[in-house]
């Protein structure tokens, strides 16, 4: 496993992280001895990074890292987020509001400080008023956090988070699918030492080539219940793009995968191949789903004329359909 420097921070990762959006259960159930199993996986492939939220399960995801990880020596990175939770969302916040749900991530991490937080897709606006940022000073300046950056919707949300030369970190959906952020975001988080988190690197699971249009998920599954944005956002799932759509651009992609290469890897490996990008983070309901994307990690990068059909593919058959602030 190979490792990267977050932007201008201390906080060395590993280029493969893991999400744990789905230690929440909100890509359907998942049990305690499942989570044990992805967890304990992920140390022995080397992963040292771990992403989650408060908003995860309720608490879920991080309950179960602090659980699994609190007393590992060395200590893995867990990057947590703010934004999202009861009484925030969309206009409740507040530094004492931030304080409180700080301080409930702590204890259900076990930890005194947070090692990165992230703002968690607040409202524009919020961020571009800008106060929300000086709080995140405050917790830092307490030594209740030793980072902060911010997980974003939009290439508009990321280059005002990134007018803040404090700033660690930007994490964004960043995919084949979604290539916009190559033109002007991720040039400019580079320039500014900012570090790249890419979240949904499989845009949901598409990308692993896996789904056919018959695919049924669980009703607790945002891929079921927001494939149409009704819950939050929806680029979240599937990169915005129409599910039957999605699968359909992924069997034309499948011509294009390298010798040695699974879809997945191919579509993992060329996000590790951008300069900007300091780790990614897909997530992973079973152990073997750890295994094979920490293996992305010791792939050799794509070649140069892969890169170029993979942006001609994107400009020329997927922008169109990608639903969603953008």
């Amino acid at each position: 496993m190979q490792t990267r420097k977050l932007g201008n921070s201390e906080l060395v990762l590993s280029e493969v992280g893991l999400g744990c959006w789905q230690l929440g259960g909100d890509f359907g159930p998942i049990t305690a001895d499942t989570v044990e199993a992805i967890l304990q996986t992920a140390l022995d492939e080397g992963i040292t990074f771990f992403d989650t939220a408060d908003v995860y399960g309720g608490g879920a995801s991080e309950t179960y890292l602090g659980q699994h990880l609190a007393n590992r020596n060395p200590k893995p990175v867990i990057a947590t987020k703010y934004g999202r939770g009861d009484g925030a969302y969309p206009d409740g916040y507040s530094l004492t509001h931030m304080q409180d749900s700080v301080k409930r991530a702590q204890d259900r991490l076990k930890t005194d400080t947070l090692d990165l937080l992230q703002l968690h897709c607040v409202p524009t606006e919020v961020m571009r008023h800008g106060e929300i940022f000086d709080w995140l000073r405050r917790l830092q300046q307490d030594g209740q956090i030793r980072y902060f950056g911010a997980s974003v919707e939009t290439v508009e949300e990321g280059l005002i988070c990134a007018e803040h030369d404090d700033l660690t970190s930007l994490q964004v959906i960043f995919n084949i699918f979604r290539q916009k952020l190559l033109d002007e975001l991720l040039p400019r988080a580079e320039d500014k030492g900012i570090g790249i988190i890419v979240r949904l690197p499989l845009a949901s699971g598409m990308l692993s080539g896996k789904f056919t249009e018959n695919t049924q998920f669980d009703k607790t599954d945002h891929r079921n219940f927001n494939r149409d944005g009704d819950a939050f956002n929806v680029g979240e799932t599937f990169a915005g793009i129409p599910f039957e759509t999605g699968v359909k651009l992924v069997r034309e992609l499948e011509g294009m995968v390298p010798e040695g290469y699974t879809m997945a890897q191919m579509a993992m490996r060329w996000i590790l191949d951008q300069p900007a990008v300091t780790s990614i983070i897909p997530g992973a309901s079973s152990a073997q789903q750890v295994r094979e994307n920490a293996n992305v990690s010791a792939l050799k990068p794509l070649e140069d004329g892969l890169h170029e059909d993979l942006y001609r593919f994107y400009q020329d058959q997927v922008q169109q359909h990608i639903r969603g602030a953008y």
